[in-house]
């Protein structure tokens, strides 16, 4: 590894220190390609739809997959690559879905305020009332974390369906994107351990070409799934987290109390 090489990959290991409890998602540098065509992905850390790259480390990740035409296959990457991802796009028309499993990661929360912030920004407010009642220290809450993430990428006319592929929770569009009719909305499901996440919150966060950014909060429905209208030629990040106590390691005070799960799934609307 080059000394230049060397250099991008620990500064991406320092910011992703200074970002580890935000959101994280893939990042098409762009979401419509020709058959063919040179393309690539970002992993991003960052809030509100706006983030620094990160580096591939096999080590950091325990699954990189695409998925075309019902067939997957491993993305071959390096260490230190950033775009995590470039290769040549699939040579026909076609839906393509990459997917991203990150290792198991750590942050320490030292003021009881951003945990309690936290919890309530992702509608999981109880966690932290039950904790201050169970009368658990508030001085240091570790969580363990994980991230199941997914994009669309449209191949041409990007005709294809999203599918299940398998992530402990995860998004599927139910609709393709790239295929939507006039005024027809999107509608993505929630899993977690394959089932169903029913009425629960998933953040919509919509971004245009000037990179505005709105945000939207919705609720899963009595099947796990979400509806909302899309804007041709905005891009899209759909996120949800699920919260559960960590596995008993005996008072450990350095072992995770908390395991968090954070599905995404990101894609973009073909202007008209």
């Amino acid at each position: 590894m080059s000394l230049s090489r060397l250099a991008l990959v620990l500064a991406s290991v320092i910011a992703a220190k200074s970002v580890d409890a935000h959101e994280f998602w893939l990042d098409a540098t762009s979401y419509l390609v020709e058959p063919g065509q040179k393309m690539s992905v970002n992993l991003r850390n960052g809030e509100i739809f706006e983030g620094i790259k990160l580096a591939y480390f096999p080590n950091r990740t325990t699954r990189f997959d695409l998925s075309f035409e019902g067939v997957v296959v491993p993305v071959e990457a390096r260490m230190g690559d950033t775009p995590a991802l470039t290769m040549l796009s699939p040579p026909r028309d076609g839906l393509l879905t990459v997917v991203h499993e990150a290792a198991p990661a750590r942050v320490i929360y030292t003021e009881w305020e951003k945990f309690v912030g936290f919890t309530e920004h992702k509608d999981f407010a109880q966690v932290s009332e039950e904790h201050a009642t169970a009368g658990l220290d508030q001085d240091r809450v570790v969580e363990s974390y994980t991230r199941h993430s997914k994009a669309l990428i449209a191949v041409g006319d990007g005709n294809g369906t999203d599918a299940p592929m398998g992530l402990e929770t995860e998004l599927v569009a139910l609709t393709n994107p790239y295929t939507l009719g006039p005024a027809e909305e999107m509608a993505v499901a929630l899993t977690y351990e394959g089932a169903p996440r029913v009425d629960v919150q998933v953040e919509v966060y919509e971004r245009d070409a000037a990179d505005a950014v709105t945000v939207t909060k919705l609720r899963t429905d009595a099947e796990g799934i979400v509806r909302f209208p899309v804007t041709p030629g905005l891009t899209y990040l759909v996120d949800s987290v699920v919260i559960r106590d960590a596995p008993d390691t005996g008072g450990d005070p350095d072992a995770p109390l908390y395991e968090t799960l954070w599905a995404s799934l990101t894609f973009a609307v073909p202007a008209e």
